[in-house]
């Protein structure tokens, strides 16, 4: 994968997409660095307590409505996780192979 297309490609979306705010780009990147850290391998197991402040997020509210919307918008693929102990899973996508 190609670290700087894919982070071009990343912030290219971002532009056209008006409803991101920075608290979606902030837990982006934040997944991208854990996603970097298994060498760019799905999925990547996440919890909360983990990622919110490294994001600087700190409404739970905020967390969730981020993942989800993230997912629905096709910037990640988020399973969540119902069980407390568990980790939910995210898929990034390689965005440095879109055409």
């Amino acid at each position: 994968m190609k670290h700087t297309t894919h982070l071009t490609e990343f912030f290219d979306r971002t532009i056209r997409d008006r409803n991101l705010n920075p608290s979606h780009i902030s837990l982006y990147m934040v997944l991208y660095q854990f996603w970097n850290l298994n060498r760019f391998q799905n999925p990547i197991s996440i919890s909360r307590q983990e990622l919110m402040p490294i994001s600087k997020i700190y409404s739970k509210a905020t967390y969730h409505k981020c993942l989800r919307e993230l997912n629905e918008k096709g910037y990640i693929k988020y399973h969540p996780s119902l069980n407390p102990f568990k980790s939910s899973t995210v898929f990034l996508f390689d965005f440095s192979k879109d055409p």
